[in-house]
């Protein structure tokens, strides 16, 4: 393990809800954690598939390829772009809280030995209504799954 990972906090996107979770991590980031996100392909969406992937691909139609703006495909970079939603990034203290965050679909090897955390107060075992998983998402807007 290197030493530039042990002072990063992991957290287990695992069971998680996409937004809360991403609000808790910004207000962590901007006091000065370092976080680094696993299994992000496992966070969950609340509402009913159908309607939040027809949202979506109409979202993906505005821009223009290589001038913006960019629309990401993969579960890791969904998450990474919703927490960089919730920082003020074009301030720089937003764009240095927005570089101690890195993000990763699974759990790398070099971080399989680490603790990890989870926020309990962002779970979806409290969610009443239909969720599904942001790597179910991310398929159905054109992700081939690595």
């Amino acid at each position: 393990m290197q030493k530039k990972e042990l002072d990063y906090k992991v957290v287990n996107a695992d069971g998680l809800i996409l937004g809360r979770m991403a609000s808790v991590i910004a207000k962590r980031l901007l006091k000065g954690e370092k976080i680094i996100i696993v299994n992000a392909e496992k966070a969950v969406i609340s509402g009913k598939k159908k309607s939040k992937v027809q949202e979506a691909k109409e979202f993906l139609e505005v821009g223009y390829p290589g001038k913006g703006p960019m629309h990401y495909k993969r579960p890791d970079r969904i998450l990474r772009r919703t927490v960089r939603g919730m920082l003020p990034y074009k301030q720089p203290k937003g764009k240095q809280a927005y570089k101690r965050l890195k993000v990763f679909i699974g759990v790398p090897d070099e971080l399989k030995n680490m603790e990890m955390e989870t926020i309990e107060e962002v779970h979806a075992k409290k969610l009443t209504c239909p969720y599904f998983t942001l790597g179910e998402f991310a398929k159905e807007i054109g992700w081939s799954g690595e």
